[in-house]
This record gives C-alpha cells, sequence and structure tokens, in this order.
C-alpha cells in the first residue's frame, strides 16, 4: 500500500509516530494509501528546519525569491494533469474540476513572482528639517498554513507561495484525507531551487494542528475550514500570541430577481451548487426567488439537475463524482431525507443514486429543495455538498433582509438585468464577495478572498493586498543626517559654509 510521509527540511521524513491515518479512493470505497500523522515532537522538527531557514531566507534578495518562483511556475505548469490526477485519486473531483483547482492556485504563484512591487514601501522627504520617514514591510518568520480537504492543491497555493515571497519559511498542515497532492506541490517547489527548510509539509490530526498552535516558534496561521474549527483556531493561536486569519463554512445566497435572464440564472444556480460535488465554501446552497418567477426558475434547474452525469472522477464523460468519504456522504443524505418533515418540497431526491461497477464508491445525486424554511437543518447548515435550497421572497427587500439575517457572510449573487437593483444589492447585502450575474465570485488573486460574519475570524482576508500584509508587519524609520556643510559633523565636502 501507498504511505504518504512528512516534507522536513528538504527531504521526506518517515513517520515515526506509529499513527497512520487511511485515504480512500471516493470512487470506488477502497483504501489506497496510509498518511503519517505527526506527533508533537515531528511538528517541533519541521518547525526547526523552517526556522533555521528563515536566518538566510529572510534576509535573501527579492530577485533571489522572484527566481525561485518563477522556476516554480514552470514546473507546475508542466505537472498540471499529475497534480489534478492526485486530487481526483483522492478528493475524487472529476479531472476538469481539478485542474481548474491547480490553475486558480498558479493565479497566486503568479501574484507572488511579482512580489517586487507588493513589498515596495513609502518615503516621505523632508517631513521637518532634513528628516525623512520610511515605511518597510517584513517578514514575520515562521508561518504556518492548515488546509481543507475540498482544495488540497489550491488553499495551499492560497497560502505559501505568497508566504515564502514575503521572505518567511511555512509549515503546511494539509487534510489528512488527501494529502499526495501537497507533498508533490513541496517537491516541485524543492526542484525549482527552495532552499531546504523554507517549505515544510507535516501530515496529521488535531495533535498536529494544536502542536502548531502552541508552538512559540510559529508567528502566524493560516486555516481554512469550517466556521466552529475556524472560531476554535483563531481563539486557540490569538491566545498564544500569533497573528490568525481563520476562513470559516457558509451559506451563500443567489438572489434572483423577477427581471433577471431565468435560463442564465438556472445554468448559474445549477454549476454554482452542484460542481465540485458541491464541496466548496463558495458553492451556492441557497437561491432566492423573487416574487411570480419562483415556480419557473425552479422547474429550470431540475431540468438541468437530472442532465448532469455522475461517476468516477478519472472518467472523461463524468461531470460530478463522489463525496470525499462515506461518513460525509450519510451527513449530507440526512439533510435531504429530513427536509421533507421541516416542511420543504422535495423536487429531487439524490439519496439513492449509485454507479454501475462503483457500488462502494461514495455516492450520493443531486437533490433539490423547495420552499425551503429559514428554521430548518437544510437551511441553516453547511451542507457541503450537492443540495440546493430554494427559499421563495415577495419582494427585494425581504430577499436581501433573509440574508443579511444568516450568520454566514462569505459569498452571495444577484441575478438581474436592472443596473441599479444590483448596485443597491452590492451595497446593502452583507457579504464580503458578492457577485452580479457571476454566482461564483472568487476575486482573481491580486484581490483578496474573504467573507463577514461567521466567515472569517481575524482581520485579514487571504492572498492579494490582504495577504501581503497579513504575512508582513510594517516599520517606520525615521531618519536625520547632518548637511555634508557641517564639517565637523561629517566629511568634509568642501561644501562652502557661508550660505
Amino acid at each position: 500500500m501507498k504511505t504518504v510521509n512528512h516534507w522536513i527540511g528538504g527531504k521526506t521524513v518517515e513517520g515515526a509516530s506509529g499513527n497512520w491515518g487511511p485515504v480512500t479512493d471516493p470512487a470506488t470505497g477502497e483504501v489506497t494509501t496510509e498518511v503519517a500523522l505527526a506527533s508533537v515532537e515531528e511538528v517541533d522538527a519541521a518547525v526547526a528546519a523552517g526556522k533555521e531557514a528563515y536566518e538566510t531566507w529572510g534576509t535573501s534578495s527579492l530577485a533571489q525569491r522572484t527566481a525561485v518562483l518563477f522556476r516554480y511556475r514552470a514546473l507546475l505548469d508542466a505537472r498540471r494533469d499529475d497534480i489534478a490526477a492526485l486530487i481526483t485519486a483522492e478528493h475524487g473531483k472529476v479531472h476538469s474540476d481539478a485542474l481548474g483547482e491547480v490553475a486558480r492556485g498558479l493565479e497566486i504563484v503568479e501574484l507572488a513572482c511579482g512580489i517586487t512591487t507588493q513589498l515596495k514601501g513609502e518615503l516621505s522627504t523632508q517631513v521637518s528639517n532634513r528628516v525623512d520617514v520610511a515605511s518597510i514591510r517584513q517578514p514575520l518568520g515562521v508561518v504556518a498554513g492548515i488546509t481543507p480537504f475540498n482544495f488540497p492543491a489550491m488553499v495551499p497555493m492560497w497560502m505559501f507561495p505568497l508566504a515564502i515571497a514575503c521572505g518567511n519559511t511555512f509549515v503546511l498542515k494539509p487534510s489528512e484525507k488527501d494529502p499526495s497532492a501537497a507533498n508533490l506541490l513541496a517537491e516541485l517547489a524543492a526542484e525549482a531551487g527552495l532552499p531546504d527548510g523554507v517549505l515544510n509539509v507535516v501530515h496529521g490530526d488535531k495533535v498536529a494542528v494544536d502542536a502548531l498552535l502552541a508552538h512559540p516558534d510559529v508567528a502566524a496561521v493560516s486555516f481554512v475550514g469550517s466556521t466552529p474549527i475556524a472560531r476554535y483556531i483563531h481563539t486557540t493561536a490569538s491566545a498564544n500570541g500569533k497573528r490568525v486569519q481563520a476562513l470559516g463554512g457558509a451559506k451563500n445566497h443567489m438572489l434572483v430577481l423577477p427581471d433577471a435572464d431565468l435560463d442564465a440564472a438556472a445554468d448559474a444556480a445549477v454549476s454554482a451548487a452542484y460542481g465540485s460535488a458541491g464541496e466548496r465554501c463558495m458553492a451556492i446552497s441557497a437561491v432566492v426567488a423573487v416574487g411570480h418567477i419562483a415556480d419557473e426558475l425552479v422547474e429550470k434547474i431540475r431540468e438541468r439537475a437530472e442532465k448532469i452525469k455522475i461517476g468516477p472522477g478519472n472518467d472523461p464523460t463524468s461531470e460530478m463524482g463522489p463525496l470525499i468519504t462515506k461518513a460525509h456522504r450519510d451527513k449530507v443524505a440526512s439533510y435531504v431525507t429530513g427536509a421533507a418533515a421541516q416542511g420543504a418540497e422535495v423536487v429531487l431526491d439524490g439519496t439513492g443514486h449509485t454507479v454501475d461497477g462503483f457500488e462502494d464508491g461514495h455516492w450520493i445525486g443531486l437533490s433539490l429543495l423547495d420552499k425551503v424554511s429559514t428554521d430548518s437543518d437544510a437551511y441553516r447548515d453547511e451542507i457541503f455538498g450537492p443540495v440546493l435550497c430554494v427559499l421563495r421572497t415577495e419582494t427585494y427587500e425581504e430577499g436581501v433582509a433573509l440574508i443579511n439575517a444568516s450568520p454566514f457572510g462569505n459569498g452571495t449573487a444577484v441575478f438581474t438585468r436592472d443596473g441599479g437593483a444590483a448596485r443597491r444589492f452590492q451595497l446593502e447585502v452583507q457579504a464580503g464577495m458578492v457577485g452580479v450575474n457571476v454566482p461564483i465570485p472568487v476575486p482573481v488573486g491580486y484581490h483578496s478572498f474573504g467573507g463577514w460574519k461567521d466567515s472569517l475570524f481575524g482581520d485579514h482576508h487571504i492572498y492579494g493586498n490582504d495577504g501581503v500584509h497579513f504575512y508582513t508587519r510594517g516599520k517606520v524609520v525615521t531618519t536625520r543626517w547632518p548637511d555634508p556643510s557641517e564639517g565637523h559633523l561629517g566629511v568634509d565636502l568642501g561644501f562652502p559654509r557661508n550660505h
């Protein structure tokens, strides 16, 4: 059986804790790999490697760092299919989705390649007589990233390329459910010339996470995952004096106004709700239909959803793959089976779906729930699966009030032909990312990603300008030099002394 070990100090380090976790092929249900689960001592070794590497990497030139990153970008581009294949094998998403994940991660590597402009400081001259003031940004030291199962390559690439470009060293703790992509990312970084110890990967469970949160040599922690864990990460790491950005869960709404192009809205709802089997924090999980268009919109969504082909991620004809684990599949199904009892109309029930020849896979079909109430479990909880809830309101104002009452505020979208309505929505809605006729408004790399309310704990969003600020700290230098004409105070350059 394949084993996945740690990557510490520029090389593979075999797990020594004696604890191993199973990695399953979601399409078959078969355990294909064992991953080492780190002890506290192994986490300490990774942090120590990062601390040692920081002594030289933290003072390295921007030219040296960007040269490595440009080579790294080329290697990642050349190995897109290999990275995507690992994602499909362990996460289950279809190959096209996995390639899209790699592409979005590459955006941040490209942003990091331009770190020379991102790290430019500011200078004010002659703020007083012969006094100048400069603002500069410097790295923090060893920083850590704790990343989720749903994007095993993209989310790590949202973190460590920018962190190391800023001069930090990095310890990555990826999800133990699909760990192989993280190791390949680290190996390619070493091939690109990244010095040993600048990027380390430790696999593990809560033991490893808690060790990173408590370690005195870890200056900052980045996290993406569920809201309860994000809150725990933020509270624990902050109590240990660390800088924290912890991105939590979501319940993303799509408001469809009566004037919207309903075909476009239905297409968007299906792709945004069911893409990647709904296992993404920016998935649309609640459609808010305003006015008389609700019945027609639900029917259009149903027609499209019934045509989605579900199958193994490595089958080119598959449009949606399985869920990550059987336990998660069963949890998602429970929301659908309990929906009718809580007042919803089950338009599509995907809980009985199977795939011929892959009966033991973690399969679930697409589910569509209409007339969902805001106090039902299917609406209140982040399901993280291919379940779309439809809620109905009579007016725009009721729809916005419904969205703003949610404890989550990650992403949202409005579908309309009315520019005035769209403008009002983007100003009035309480969410960190807003789409206008765009269902999944994930910002490009040079803007920052992050939500509001219970979708974000900490002050900084991820990547973009916020990412640079998170991985650096500001310093202001005030300088006063004597004028060269003051010979007794400096070098006599022959300046006249009677001016």
